[in-house]
C-alpha cells in the first residue's frame, strides 16, 4: 500500500491503528519523563528556587498525573488492538 492510498481492508486498518497507538503510548512517556526529570530538578534546587517554582512544580505534578492516566488508556486500547489484530 503505498503512502498516498487509503487503507481498504479491516487489517490494513487495523496495522494502521496498532501503530498510531504505539506512537501514542511513546508520547505519552516521552511526557512523563519529562516532567519527572523536571520535578527531580526542582527538588535538588535551592529552597529558595524552589519556593519560586511552587506554582510550576505543581501545575508538572498535576500533568504529570494527568499523562499517567491517559497513557493507562492508550495502553488498554493498544492491548484490544494487539488481540484483534493477532
Amino acid at each position: 500500500m503505498s503512502e498516498k492510498e487509503a487503507p481498504k481492508t479491516r487489517e490494513e486498518i487495523l496495522a494502521m491503528s496498532l501503530e498510531a497507538r504505539v506512537q501514542e503510548v511513546m508520547h505519552y512517556q516521552i511526557n512523563i519523563d519529562n516532567y519527572s526529570i523536571a520535578l527531580q530538578k526542582i527538588s535538588e534546587m535551592e529552597p529558595s528556587e524552589q519556593v519560586e517554582l511552587t506554582e510550576f512544580a505543581k501545575q508538572l505534578r498535576d500533568l504529570l498525573a494527568s499523562e499517567k492516566l491517559e497513557q493507562k488508556k492508550a495502553k488498554l486500547m493498544l492491548a484490544v488492538l494487539e488481540q484483534q489484530v493477532g
